[in-house]
């Protein structure tokens, strides 16, 4: 997947300059079909086609199950999709004000996460399928602890 400001996406219908072009934009845009977002190795949104699900604004949610092999999906759905920390997707996501199509970013309308930017990384580089992001020596032991401690 595509980096893009600490969270990946991609396009499973090949449209990745599409969905490039919305996710890099400082105004924000509607994200087209075959969109993916995903922040958590273990948790993705895909966007379906106009009408799929009105409610989500044609988002689909998912929760994941990963390993070197690849992705299994656990949990897929719209409004009822609930990660692994009972959350629901949904619910957070439809915070997002309307030109951001439902992606929650620092000033987007959604409810910051608990968590700092450090976690986050930390939190990537557990994907067994990616190689892990460089963290500076000194974050290593947040890192670790974060690894070490957090079940996916």
């Amino acid at each position: 997947m595509t980096p893009v400001r600490g969270f990946y996406v991609d396009n499973i219908l090949g449209d990745l300059n599409g969905t490039l072009a919305v996710a890099e934009s400082a105004t924000g845009g509607a994200y087209p079909p075959g969109s993916v977002v995903q922040l958590f190795p273990n948790e993705a949104m895909v966007k379906r086609q106009k009408g799929f699900s009105p409610i989500t604004k044609d988002w689909e949610f998912f929760e994941l199950d990963v390993d070197k092999n690849g992705t299994t999906i656990r949990k897929r759905g719209f409004q009822d999709v609930k990660n692994r920390f009972n959350g629901n997707c949904f619910s957070c996501h439809q915070a997002a004000q309307p030109q951001w199509d439902m992606i929650c970013e620092t000033g987007h309308g959604c409810k910051a996460l608990p968590i700092n930017t450090l976690s986050i990384l930390a939190l990537q580089n557990t994907d067994p399928r990616c190689k892990p992001a460089k963290i500076p020596f000194k974050q290593h032991v947040t890192a670790w602890f974060i690894k070490v401690f957090t079940p996916l």
